[in-house]
Parts: C-alpha cells; structure tokens; sequence
C-alpha cells in the first residue's frame, strides 16, 4: 500500500500531507481545498479530522481523510497521472479494509488459498505457543478468584469467544483499529481510550510473585465499544451469525 493510508481512530483514513505528497501538490493548496469543501458543505466535516504534526520542532496543521473525504477532494484533482493514483489510493482503502476483516476470521473461512495457508500457520504458531504457556505457566487458583473478583469486568479471552476468535487475535484486531498497545506482556489503552471508562485494570503476580502483570477487563461500555467497532467492519459475533444462517435458511 506504499503508506498511502494508514489506521486512526478507528478509521482507515489518509493525510492531507500523503495526498499532497503523492499527487505533487503543496501542502497548502491541499489544506486549503479541504478548508473550502467543508465551508461549502457542512456535512463533509465528518470526512475529514484535523490535526498537527511536528516536522524540525514546529508544529503543523494536517487532515485526516477517511475514504469518502479522500474522493471528494481528488474529484478536483487533474492531470496526466491524477487518475493512476486516484486509482492507487481506492485500492489501498480496500486493501486495508480487507486486512481488517481477514484478521478476524479463521484460516478455513479465506477463500485466497495463500492468505488462508499465511493465517493457518499463525493459527498453528498461537496453538502451540499456548500449549507451551500452559504447560510451563498453570494458571494459579488465586489468579481466577482475582478474574472473577468484579462480575462487571470482562476478560479479553471471553469477548473474543464470542466472535469465535482467540484474545490474541482481538487484541491484535483492537491493536490495528488504535484501541490498545502492547508493553511488555500487558494490554494498555492508547490514551484516546483510557480513563473513559471502557476498561480496568486487574494485578496478578506469578506463581514466585516476582512478576506483577496487570489484566485488562472491559466494562459494559467497554464490550459495547468492541462490538460497534467490528460491526462496522461487518464482523459478528457467533449469536448474530447462527440468527443470519438460521434467516437465510428459512428465506
């Protein structure tokens, strides 16, 4: 995708500074053609999300366009080579959509054979990872009394059952869509996220209680935020797919 679009609150969008970059504009002329269409039309300023970015100390304005705000300003954009990279950019929205919903299913539900035997073999690599963590790490009967503490938090791994899916495999979804990060061995909320209320943080320390780890739990809000989130990438939960099944075969 060469960098044309990247991930951003939740969105796949590209910068006003990538577009000016690819199609050998100013950066000026760009912002101030996003400046006009949304002056013209209120409805675009959901289209397009404003920013800064530092560049030798200073900081400067930037857009975020999503992939409608993306087509409304190249529409103006001619040339010899406008079209190739208005073409370029569409493909890269859709390569990376792609991405998105591929994650999250399992190998035997991609049709590409390449991509379904790529997604086998991170499935096989997880399973035995998991195999070597239960074997040499058994959980301890304090660590899920320490689970079960708050009934109104929930563990990732409970979550991700519910769309078919391992918690590594959400986590790594809510990675991509800029909901957390990793650090160390522990889950954090990007601060976006953090302290509204969509999760806690739990302690647990090893069998030697030399390691303290901190669990991420989501609240119902939490649970909500996941579920719009991949809803909007057309990914249900098991429920919703056997309903959807269940409908087509009465159809």
């Amino acid at each position: 995708m060469n960098g044309l679009v990247i991930m951003k609150s939740q969105q796949v969008v590209t910068s006003s500074v990538q577009v000016a970059k690819t199609f050998g504009k100013q950066h000026k002329h760009v912002l101030e053609s996003i400046k006009n269409l949304v002056a013209e039309n209120s409805a675009a300023k959901s289209m397009f999300a404003e920013g800064s970015y530092e560049n030798r100390g200073k900081e400067y304005r930037i857009f975020y366009l999503n992939r409608d705000g993306f087509t409304l300003l190249a529409m103006g954009f001619t040339g010899n080579r406008a079209l190739e990279f208005k073409l370029k950019y569409i493909n890269a929205f859709n390569q990376m959509e792609n991405e998105i919903k591929t994650m999250s299913k399992d190998s035997y539900m991609i049709d590409d054979r390449v991509k379904r035997a790529e997604k086998w073999i991170t499935e096989e690599k997880e399973r035995q990872r998991l195999a070597l963590e239960v074997k040499k790490d058994k959980p301890k009967a304090d660590y899920f009394d320490k689970q079960m503490k708050n009934p109104g938090l929930m563990t990732t791994t409970v979550i991700a059952k519910s769309y078919g899916m391992t918690a590594n495999k959400l986590n790594k979804l809510l990675n991509k869509l800029g909901v957390i990060y990793k650090q160390g061995k522990n889950w954090i909320m990007y601060d976006k996220y953090a302290h509204q209320g969509y999760a806690d943080y739990e302690q647990w320390s090893d069998e030697d209680n030399e390691h303290v780890h901190m669990l991420l739990k989501w609240t119902p809000k939490g649970r909500k935020l996941i579920y719009d989130m991949l809803s909007e990438y057309g990914i249900d939960t098991q429920i919703e797919l056997l309903s959807n099944t269940n409908k087509k075969g009465e159809n």
